[in-house]
C-alpha cells in the first residue's frame, strides 16, 4: 500500500525556507516542489515509464501557482 502524503497547502509553499541540502515537498500523485539551496522553488512531477524513473518540470514556484502545478499534473497524467 502506498504512503498516504497530505496535499501541500499555499502558506507552507510561501513560506519555506532554503536549507543546506535540497528539500523536497511532497503534494500527492508524485507532483513535489524542490526547494534548493540557493532559494529556488521548482515544480517538479516525479513518475515512472517503461520501468524507469522520470521526472517533469513544470517552473518556478511563484509564476506557477499550486493550483496552476496539480492541472498542470493532472494534464501530464492524463
Amino acid at each position: 500500500m502506498p504512503k498516504r502524503t497530505v496535499p501541500l497547502t499555499d502558506i507552507q509553499v510561501r513560506n519555506i525556507k532554503p536549507q543546506q541540502k535540497e528539500i523536497k515537498l511532497f503534494d500527492g500523485g508524485g507532483l513535489f516542489l524542490l526547494v534548493t539551496p540557493a532559494g529556488g522553488k521548482l515544480w517538479r512531477l516525479k513518475y515512472r515509464f517503461d520501468g524507469k524513473d522520470k521526472k517533469l518540470s513544470f517552473g518556478a514556484y511563484p509564476e506557477i501557482s499550486l493550483l496552476a502545478a496539480r492541472q498542470k499534473r493532472d494534464e501530464a497524467r492524463a
